[in-house]
């Protein structure tokens, strides 16, 4: 089964159809506890890498060159399989990101990538 794949704001309140919320940030995310994110697991292995998040450092024109090299390492990167694989069994997955930018934030990124994945496993 293919879960639905969600992207929320980390700041944002946590609810029940998030279903299963992951925190797809390197970084924790500032002025927040763990018991006020909520969380069910935090995924720092599929974040963008440190290189390649401060090259970007949100600057829009930077963002086309960031999606490039992000799907480059994702598309790289051996944990993804072992994600899929642990999230198949749940209906919806929420990613959360801190980023104040909801239009160039890395997790739209990866929300596409991990559809292209399950989509491919069919």
């Amino acid at each position: 089964m293919q879960p639905a794949i969600k992207i929320k704001r980390v700041y944002e309140e946590a609810e029940s159809q998030d279903g299963y919320r992951v925190l797809v940030d390197r970084l924790w995310p500032r002025g927040l506890t763990k018991e006020e994110v909520h969380l069910d697991e935090w995924a720092k292995d599929i974040a963008p890498s440190t290189p390649i998040r401060l090259a970007y450092a949100h600057v829009p024109e930077r963002w086309d060159a960031f999606k490039i090299q992000y799907k480059n390492e994702l598309k790289h990167n051996e944990e993804i399989p072992s994600f899929l694989d642990k999230w198949e069994d749940h209906p919806t997955i929420t990613l959360l990101y801190a980023a104040k930018d909801t239009e160039h934030t890395h997790a739209l990124v990866l929300q596409e990538y991990l559809k292209k994945c399950y989509a491919a496993r069919k």
